[in-house]
């Protein structure tokens, strides 16, 4: 399926994959850093912002997606950055189609299966009482009522609820997300190799990358590079933009 793109810049192409709950619009501002010298496709994956729904969340379909989306965009081959979610798309894509993936970056995920995670946030969100004249305090308040402590949290989840309308909406399908947590949460058994350049840059703080995780990597991804920002968490990007972009830019902008 095509999917809703974002686009900035000129230059060689770059495709931006965000993580799960997340949408093309959470990266306008390292979108627009990275477009003085790249043509930046953001994409929403599907179930998420204005892309299609499916009932199919698995590695491989996402991965078509954005292939099918890229290929459609004239934007192929092109680096590739993907968080969390959306890197395990972005790996799939390289495995699946690798002539279409010139750089790769993976920030905080590998590509292993987790435990589970997820299920928590979807059932705190599904429980929000979305009824008219709810406001934003409201769900914030709904949220935390249903074990979701942590502000920042909260905030970028309720970056996926709309207030136009009779009643507020979500975004992202989450009845759809809910019943694929387990394949989101997966990762398919590749038997192919990327063989291109490779930078998995992770949170200093997170946990989503462990030591035992890096043979696998390497096994998929032989010439991967691994590089911690320092003083972050799983949301690296967010929580030091500048710093993201500085090593994005120095990777996709090799010297000479």
């Amino acid at each position: 399926m095509l999917l809703n793109t974002v686009e900035s810049g000129a230059g060689n192409p770059l495709v931006v994959l965000h993580g799960l709950f997340g949408a093309a619009r959470n990266w306008g501002a390292i979108g627009r850093r990275l477009s003085a010298r790249h043509w930046v496709l953001a994409t929403d994956l599907r179930n998420h912002g204005a892309s299609p729904r499916s009932e199919a969340m698995d590695y491989p379909s996402m991965a078509a997606d954005v292939a099918e989306t890229m290929e459609a965009a004239g934007a192929a081959p092109a680096a590739v950055l993907g968080h969390s979610m959306g890197g395990k798309t972005a790996m799939a894509l390289a495995l699946a189609r690798p002539e279409l993936v010139s750089r790769l970056l993976v920030a905080d995920i590998a590509p292993v299966p987790y435990p589970p995670r997820q299920a928590r946030i979807v059932n705190a969100m599904r429980a929000v009482p979305l009824r008219p004249g709810l406001s934003r305090r409201d769900a914030d308040t709904a949220l935390q009522a249903e074990a979701v402590q942590d502000p920042a949290t909260r905030a970028f989840l309720l970056q996926n609820l709309r207030f136009e309308g009779e009643a507020p909406a979500w975004r992202c399908g989450l009845d759809e997300i809910a019943a694929a947590m387990a394949a989101i949460e997966g990762f398919p058994d590749f038997s192919a190799r990327y063989e291109g350049p490779a930078l998995f840059l992770l949170g200093e703080r997170s946990d989503y990358v462990q030591p035992e995780h890096r043979p696998r990597v390497r096994e998929l991804f032989p010439a991967a590079r691994f590089l911690s920002l320092r003083g972050t968490g799983h949301w690296l990007h967010a929580e030091k933009p500048e710093e993201f972009t500085a090593v994005a830019e120095s990777f996709f902008q090799p010297a000479g």
